[in-house]
């Protein structure tokens, strides 16, 4: 009789655990990931540019705390509001977007303080130049959708980078060769 109620005190227990996480995967939202880059300008003023087309995912086990990121951004989506400076930047001195037509950011290293999502370490390539970044979160959520009845996360993040490491340093440091780097990121679970 003991050995019974053993055994079915041990099954109730383990219906009781909760159930573990499994890794997510999160589709990035080309309408609302757009980043941006800011620079000075001659010392006159920052600019604020922008690329108007990314795509990639985000893999995410919440219990767990880890998961990968990949983000693709065209360079030929360059935006400045001034389709000639496009061009200018589109060229060999800055994107040279004909031979690179891709910056990509490759993560595998999520950083957790509790279960707020603080930073993520990655390679960042630029003109076939890969160097090791790490984005700085200034916010992170998830939740579901209230449109799209899907859940999703976003996210702000920040790093800060030497342009002419990546070969793109005309004019530095005239044009300021430390560049801010933002990733305005949403995507949807698939």
């Amino acid at each position: 009789m003991k050995t019974i109620i053993a055994l079915a005190l041990a099954f109730t227990a383990t219906l009781a655990l909760p159930a573990l996480a499994a890794p997510e995967t999160f589709v990035i939202d080309s309408n609302h990931t757009y980043p941006r880059f800011e620079y000075s300008h001659f010392g006159f003023s920052n600019q604020v540019s922008r690329f108007d087309k990314t795509t990639g995912t985000v893999v995410l086990d919440r219990a767990a705390k880890t998961g990968s990121v990949d983000v693709i951004i065209d360079t030929n989506s360059v935006s400045t509001g001034y389709p000639t400076f496009d061009g200018h930047l589109k060229g060999e001195d800055f994107f040279d977007t004909k031979k690179f037509p891709t910056i990509t950011f490759k993560s595998n290293k999520l950083n957790f303080e509790g279960d707020k999502l603080t930073a993520v370490d990655g390679n960042l390539t630029i003109k076939g130049v890969t160097k090791p970044v790490k984005l700085d979160i200034t916010s992170f959520k998830c939740m579901p959708h209230p449109m799209l009845k899907k859940e999703a996360c976003g996210a702000n993040a920040v790093t800060k980078i030497v342009r002419s490491q990546f070969n793109a340093g005309k004019y530095a440091p005239n044009v300021s060769d430390d560049v801010t780097l933002t990733i305005a990121i949403e995507a949807i679970k698939q």
